[in-house]
């Protein structure tokens, strides 16, 4: 079995290292095999598979979906996908919704705060100019004018249900399922631990998006307990789903750790990435 981490953010989304920096630190980690996993993106995918040869790692395709429901946030990997046709018109979605979501986003927050930052100011966080806006990025422009931390910023006015959370554009995770399929790819539920559903609700969930044609589940992630973890993971062998897991790393000073918790893909998961 090969140590693997599956859900890595770069630069191309809300993390804050390069793809490249990025496959140094998984090698520096003991890790084997890892996916850059951006929001809303694969743009980062191919300089990533070039640092993965030169490291001498074996690399995987990804991208992590934005998706929510009425639960909140139920975002969906995206392993194996080809930036095909079906890749262009949905990142061309993506890009033009996330920045009326990040523009909508903006003026809710200065309106709270009695600011006036512009779209501009986000934009100053915006490094990697073919990836999509993110919220974060919005987040960091008024961390910035407001010296506040990043994260308590986003848990206390941008997260889901707060005052300057936008839903603009978003899809559903069963579009996402879709939009994965449509690429070729492989559709694996992200952190389900996190949802805002537990108990028959939240296996409820799971039972619809396994019926939508989901193909896996995130079972070993940084939030989940040992308990969640193995939970999920009973949940997916009885349904025959792909078991996967990641840190959701995306910087340092957080409590994300790249290559933890510590995961082994399994022969089946090889066999569905094309590894063995």
């Amino acid at each position: 079995m090969i140590r693997a981490d599956l859900h890595l953010h770069t630069l191309c989304s809300d993390g804050a290292y390069s793809p490249e920096e990025i496959a140094r630190r998984v090698k520096e980690a003991g890790v084997s095999l890892f996916s850059v996993t951006d929001h809303d993106n694969m743009e980062g995918v191919e300089r990533a598979g070039r640092a993965a040869k030169k490291e001498g790692l074996l690399f995987v395709r990804g991208m992590e979906i934005s998706a929510y429901n009425d639960f909140g946030k139920v975002h969906v990997l995206g392993y194996c996908c080809g930036q095909n046709s079906a890749y262009e018109r949905f990142l061309k979605e993506r890009t033009e919704g996330a920045y009326l979501r990040a523009d909508d986003s903006r003026q809710k927050a200065n309106a709270y705060f009695g600011t006036n930052l512009t779209m501009d100011d986000v934009e100053e966080f915006h490094l990697q100019k073919n990836a999509p806006l993110h919220t974060m990025h919005v987040v960091g422009a008024f961390a910035k004018a407001l010296q506040r931390g990043k994260i308590e910023l986003y848990r206390f006015l941008f997260a889901y249900g707060k005052p300057a959370y936008s839903g603009l554009c978003r899809p559903t995770p069963e579009d996402a399922i879709k939009i994965i399929h449509d690429m070729g790819g492989r559709a694996v539920l992200a952190h389900p631990a996190q949802i805002n559903a537990k108990g028959k609700a939240l296996k409820g969930l799971l039972d619809e998006l396994t019926a939508a044609g989901l193909d896996g589940i995130e079972c070993y992630h940084t939030t989940h307990t040992v308990i969640e973890s193995a939970n999920f993971a009973a949940y997916a062998k009885e349904k025959k789903l792909l078991i996967t897991g990641g840190s959701d790393f995306h910087s340092d000073g957080t409590e994300r750790v790249l290559g933890l918790p510590e995961f082994y893909a399994s022969d089946e998961l090889l066999q569905a990435f094309s590894l063995a």
